[in-house]
């Protein structure tokens, strides 16, 4: 669980007095937000100064041009109104959903097999057929068109991966890595989007590739192993007809790691590694409402706590105070609104607890709960906001947006400290800049922003699974800590490791290597890198500023601290307030992570180990927090005599003790310096 320390996205708003200070730490999970109404607000500062120009140059013959220009731009503004890409008419084009015609003869050998039809499928299958790779693109789940998470998911608000280096044009972003993700959101509507839009844009695309077969609905699909050795796959097709179809290489870019797991690989579930198996982040089932008129939709952006774009709008913060039927089970946050094409809205903000995405019982659970609560919420946002009054229920997704099941174990794990460190890896095919979000893991958590990193890169080695040969994950089950994947597991992020990923294939059949042998070659990685370049990606490494905390004396413990879950730095990095005092109550909820991290080592009651305080809010002394950790570690000794007790042992170092300024009152850097030594000293567990 998240410490004390942690502070939920709505009181973070709450508690800043002004609308910019709002905007500033919104609660959506995108720094795109942000951006947009900064955009949106000196547009309109420009436009005052054009409209104050052009009021001192009337004349007739300007009068008689600007109606002639008013005129032409209206009729073109007309005969747009339909379009799908405008996103601010209620009467646009209909976008009609594909109808994808699977391959009822598939081949019994391909160079590359990609299991799952997410965007991070599609990718990966495009990127390896334009490498001139035979690929077989295969989905289990029963779907009728391709995007998944997307598509069916209903996740049609973009978390967006933007670059540190900002546009100079209104409106226009720089993101990273662009490659096949860019190609594809250019063909949409915005930071939301249609999900019939984004359908169309992934048929068109996997359509225009001759080298790719589709199969979809199958019954099952299980990797075909010689030992180790990842050699095709075994599929059940929908008419219940096995089929061993070989293969160079299988890319696993299923939601959950499905086929590495099947293939042995080592993972973790949900926040084991934080000591938490049974946590995860709350599953979500998108809803839809219609009804939205262009007057509605402005609406919404006249609200205090809520912010809109063309097609996105984030905030009716009070919709947290939703009372569900089953509090322990279901809850709401602020709302996450995406706007279709038509006069439907999708809402993302349902969190669903305790459902295991591995457990087709706990799955159709989850349903159950999902479609029973949201006509419940709806009633409730109708009855509690009056900018929704007029708008009536339709539906929920077809399928529950899952945040995260398996973390597999690869050649490297992605770290916190990576992040925290906007590290750049010499394999990196990929980066990463959105921020560290820690979505509610029960009904009494808040839920958290870890940190907010500006570019941090991705190494293949993630992409490369242990004790399985030939095989690559890519998406949100790559190999991630539970933290850091809090970022990495975002859609644009996920297509850019598909790319990479089909790419790779090529390169290691050229060079008759195994993709293990080229995770490990810089030359090999260098080549796939000037590859990925080539066909449209961006592997910049923006030269960065370092961070104010970076400069920090206790930057080391601050590391380690967030590593182990226990600070959390919110948007602005700032919250981690390494120079305000600890206080009881957070020195306790420390070690509390302390003896969950590492139960073998730690293993005292925190709620014993502490000393008597007069009360909770009463700083620690260093005495008092020297005595902690040895009565944690399970060392019988005095507060008088802790600090040289830890220091005898080696287990502290003489320059973290000679740092503290004030040893009546420690601060939480100091807090967290004392705790990194005692963990790397003592444990052997360094996080940097």
């Amino acid at each position: 669980m998240p410490s004390t320390t942690s502070i939920n996205r709505f009181a973070i708003i709450q508690t800043n007095a002004s609308f910019m200070q709002m905007k500033q730490f919104m609660f959506l999970p995108t720094k795109a937000k942000d951006k947009i109404r900064n955009l949106q607000n000196n547009s309109g500062n420009v436009g005052g100064v054009d409209a104050r120009l052009a009021s001192k140059r009337r004349n007739s013959l300007f009068i008689g041009i600007v109606i002639v220009i008013i005129v032409g731009i209206s009729a073109i503004l007309l005969w747009q109104k339909g379009k799908s890409d405008s996103g601010e008419t209620g009467h646009p084009a209909e976008v009609i959903q594909p109808s994808i015609q699977t391959d009822s003869k598939f081949n019994k050998r391909y160079d590359v097999i990609v299991a799952g039809t997410d965007p991070e499928g599609v990718a990966a299958a495009v990127s390896a057929a334009r490498n001139g790779l035979k690929v077989l693109l295969v989905d289990g789940k029963n779907r009728d068109r391709l995007g998944g998470l997307i598509t069916l998911g209903w996740l049609n608000s973009l978390d967006l991966n933007y670059s540190p280096v900002r546009s100079t044009i209104p409106g226009k972003h720089h993101f990273l890595n662009r490659g096949i993700f860019e190609e594809w959101y250019n063909q949409l509507e915005g930071t939301s989007i249609d999900v019939g839009t984004a359908a169309v844009a992934f048929q068109k695309m996997v359509q225009a590739e001759s080298n790719i077969d589709l199969l979809i609905k199958v019954q099952s699909m299980k990797p075909f192993m010689d030992g180790t050795l990842v050699t095709g796959m075994i599929i059940t097709d929908e008419a219940g007809k096995k089929h061993t179809v070989k293969s160079n290489t299988v890319i696993d870019a299923t939601q959950d790691g499905d086929i590495a797991a099947l293939a042995g690989v080592p993972f973790t579930v949900g926040r084991e590694d934080l000591g938490n198996p049974e946590a995860r982040m709350a599953v979500t089932l998108v809803f839809k409402m219609s009804g939205v008129t262009d007057g509605i939709w402005r609406s919404f952006g006249k609200r205090a706590d809520t912010g809109i774009d063309k097609m996105s709008a984030w905030g009716f913060l009070a919709a947290k105070d939703y009372k569900s039927t089953d509090p322990e089970r279901v809850g709401l946050r602020g709302l996450n609104i995406g706007r279709q094409n038509d006069d439907t809205i999708l809402i993302n903000a349902m969190h669903i607890f305790g459902i295991d995405p591995m457990d087709p019982v706990s799955i159709e659970e989850g349903f159950e709960i999902g479609r029973k609560e949201a006509p419940r919420i709806v009633s409730f946002l109708k009855s509690n906001f009056k900018e929704m009054r007029q708008l009536q229920y339709v539906d929920t997704a077809p399928e529950l947006y899952f945040r995260e099941s398996r973390h597999i174990n690869g050649e490297y794990r992605l770290k916190m400290a990576d992040v925290m460190q906007n590290r750049n890896f010499w394999d990196a095919i990929a980066y990463g800049s959105y921020d560290v979000d820690i979505q509610r893991l029960s009904h009494d958590d808040t839920g958290a922003i870890m940190m907010s990193p500006q570019q941090y890169g991705v190494p293949f080695r993630t992409l490369v699974p242990l004790r399985a040969e030939q095989l690559l994950v890519v998406g949100r089950s790559a190999s991630f800590d539970s933290l850091p994947h809090g970022s990495a597991r975002v859609i644009p992020l996920g297509m850019a490791t598909g790319e990479a990923a089909g790419a790779a294939v090529k390169l290691a059949i050229e060079k008759g290597i195994t993709l293990r042998e080229l995770s490990n070659s810089k030359k090999l990685v260098a080549e796939l890198q000037k590859r990925l370049v080539n066909q449209g990606m961006d592997l910049t490494m923006n030269q960065l500023q370092l961070p104010k905390y970076a400069k920090h004396k206790d930057y080391k413990g601050l590391l380690a601290a967030v590593s182990m879950n226990m600070t959390i730095g919110g948007y602005d990095n700032m919250r981690w307030n390494l120079n305000g005092v600890v206080e009881g109550t957070q020195y306790r909820n420390m070690m509390l992570r302390l003896s969950t991290m590492h139960p073998a080592y730690f293993k005292g009651d925190p709620e014993t180990a502490l000393p008597v305080m007069r009360n909770d809010k009463e700083p620690v002394s260093l005495k008092q927090a020297a005595y902690t950790l040895c009565a944690m570690a399970g060392v019988d000794i005095s507060p008088t005599y802790a600090v040289d007790e830890l220091l005898k042992r080696g287990w502290v170092t003489q320059e973290t003790i000679s740092g503290i300024a004030d040893p009546r009152a420690i601060t939480n850097g100091d807090s967290f310096m004392l705790v990194r030594d005692v963990v790397a000293f003592y444990a052997g567990v360094v996080y940097e």
